[in-house]
């Protein structure tokens, strides 16, 4: 009994253990499949916030911004281009195409392309105007597009550059773009987002067509250049760079000032000390930033674009600062740019699956197209770092640097640069009419025509406009600095008033002979503005200015006596050009 009780003893305890191993072998199994499920399950999960080192959102944020700009560009060249280089136009573009083919040995092939790149030598040219005003507004209709989506591929971004490029060469080449810098620089910001984008697909957020991390990189290289070309044409340039008084005249003196300029420019010399210091910073040591790591480049964004802002509320200085911002939006990654897009939705959410499938292994291979951005990419990058930017980096490096030139007729790559030299008095040429038969009539009544925009009645606030700009009244600021036979379309200008030429008149805000005989004799008069002083009696009068009289920029002129003129260079008659219409 008491040994098949001890045997019954064993076999059981046999079981327990038997029973113990199983249960321990199960755990152990258990806890290690746990372990692998649970390392799956973590790689399935989805990310809840975007990692940095990816720029899908930023390729969005680009592209948008670079459409913003060309939509205001196109929006200028739409309502004013008719007037500068129309039919009718201050200089026609259809005399120049003409001369320039003449140049080329009266063809028009790619020679004439190669001298003047623009689809205009394509077109019937007996309606120039209905010419430039498709090209403004297909490139408005394009550019509102990615502007309003998000969304571009190669093609329409490139249509968007051939586009403006036509227009440009024109108003330059026809010389009514005398500081084009701005207009240079759009063209290669432009050129620089075609290879931002898929070959065909429009998606904001295309799987298959990561963004460049070289196409990133060139923005960047282009913010450098901008930066670096402005803050050492400043140092080379005027004196008072150096000696930090040039914030005293740059409010008053600038080509077109805005109401914030008015008080500005009254600020403490402390101050005006520290804007210029200021200045030399940003433009001269943080644009270096950008080679110092992800934050340091971050750093370099933030204030380059809070530095344009700041130039954007003092003065009306185009679309240039608007544009300038671009290039800076390159040094922030999706991580950093998420905060713009609404959460779980769109194309953040898009890029959060992305990342969350880069995270666990499964991003989808590269296709054959996916390549051709690639390729695009990298062999621009090559052209723009070893032959391109070869003149420019020379430019910048050169005690003779010149500041917004372009090195060949496509303007990829450019030089820029602004206010190397600062004016110390505001000057200003005032067009007046008269009816009287003698201009040296002593009671003759002469009457003055108001610019858009520039200074003219000493009673009218300065203007807000950026990114906006009228061509005409930065023209007349240049013109105040010559002489009329140095600027000769002022001339032309003083034929179509005495003509009430409705076509120049349209570029201005106030025609004193609006529904009256044509003025007989125009003149144009020279005066020295200057800011009135805030809280003084001439400033409780309501006036901004105060002005006096330098002398005349040219002598009372009559049609008659302007025949002979217009002949010698070939521009018709405004007395019988008015008998056309």
């Amino acid at each position: 009994m008491a040994a098949s009780g001890e045997r019954a003893e064993i076999s059981v305890r046999k079981r327990r253990v038997g029973s113990t191993r199983t249960e321990t072998d199960s755990a152990v199994s258990g806890g290690e499949d746990g372990k692998h499920s649970s390392s799956d399950a973590e790689k399935e999960k989805p990310l809840l916030s975007l990692q940095p080192g990816t720029y899908w959102l930023t390729r969005i944020v680009l592209l948008r911004s670079v459409a913003f700009i060309y939509f205001v560009a196109f929006s200028v060249a739409y309502n004013q281009n008719k007037q500068l280089i129309g039919e009718h136009g201050l200089m026609p573009c259809k005399s120049y195409l003409r001369s320039v083919k003449r140049y080329v040995g009266g063809k028009i092939g790619m020679a004439a392309m190669a001298y003047t790149p623009s689809v205009l030598w394509f077109f019937d040219w007996s309606d120039m105007d209905a010419n430039l005003d498709g090209i403004a507004l297909l490139g408005m209709a394009l550019s509102g597009f990615v502007l309003v989506m998000g969304m571009a591929n190669m093609v329409i971004m490139l249509t968007l550059w051939v586009l403006y490029h036509s227009l440009v060469n024109q108003l330059i080449d026809d010389l009514l773009i005398v500081c084009a810098g701005w207009e240079s620089q759009l063209l290669e910001t432009g050129f620089l987002a075609i290879f931002l984008c898929p070959v065909w697909t429009l998606s904001q957020v295309p799987h298959r067509c990561p963004p460049s991390l070289i196409c990133i990189w060139t923005f960047r290289w282009l913010i450098v250049r901008i930066m670096l070309g402005a803050g050492l044409i400043k140092i080379r340039g005027d004196k008072c760079w150096r000696d930090l008084t040039c914030m005293d005249y740059h409010y008053e003196t600038q080509p077109v000032p805005n109401p914030m300029s008015y008080y500005i420019h009254r600020s403490p010399w402390w101050f005006h000390r520290f804007e210029t210091l200021s200045n030399h910073f940003v433009e001269l040591i943080v644009p270096f930033f950008t080679f110092l790591g992800r934050r340091m480049c971050m750093v370099n964004g933030a204030i380059q674009i809070l530095f344009q802002v700041v130039l954007i509320v003092s003065g009306n200085l185009s679309f240039l600062n608007w544009l300038t911002i671009v290039p800076s939006l390159a040094c922030f990654d999706d991580a950093s740019l998420g905060f713009l897009f609404r959460s779980g939705a769109g194309a953040k959410k898009a890029v959060l699956e992305i990342q969350s499938e880069d995270v666990a292994g499964r991003t989808p291979a590269p296709t054959k197209g996916m390549h051709i951005p690639n390729f695009a990419n990298a062999g621009y990058c090559c052209l723009l770092m070893n032959l391109k930017s070869i003149p420019v980096v020379t430019n910048l490096l050169s005690s003779r640097q010149v500041m917004n030139t372009s090195f060949d007729p496509l303007r990829i790559v450019n030089t820029y640069g602004a206010f190397g030299s600062i004016t110390k008095e505001r000057t200003e040429v005032i067009f007046q009419g008269t009816l009287s038969p003698d201009p040296k009539d002593p009671e003759a009544l002469w009457e003055e025509y108001q610019f858009m925009c520039k200074p003219g009645d000493v009673y009218r606030r300065p203007c807000l406009l950026s990114p906006y700009h009228y061509r005409l009244d930065w023209l007349m600021w240049f013109a105040a600095f010559q002489t009329y036979e140095q600027s000769e379309w002022v001339i032309h200008i003083a034929g179509r008033l005495l003509s009430n030429d409705s076509t120049v008149l349209s570029l201005l805000d106030h025609n004193p002979f609006q529904g009256r005989d044509s003025p007989r004799w125009v003149r144009g008069e020279h005066f020295r503005y200057k800011f009135s002083q805030p809280g003084s009696a001439s400033a409780a009068q309501g006036k901004w200015w105060l002005r006096k009289r330098i002398g005349a920029y040219f002598p009372p002129v009559n049609l008659e006596g302007l025949r002979g003129y217009f002949q010698s260079r070939n521009w018709p008659h405004p007395h019988s050009q008015q008998n056309r219409k």
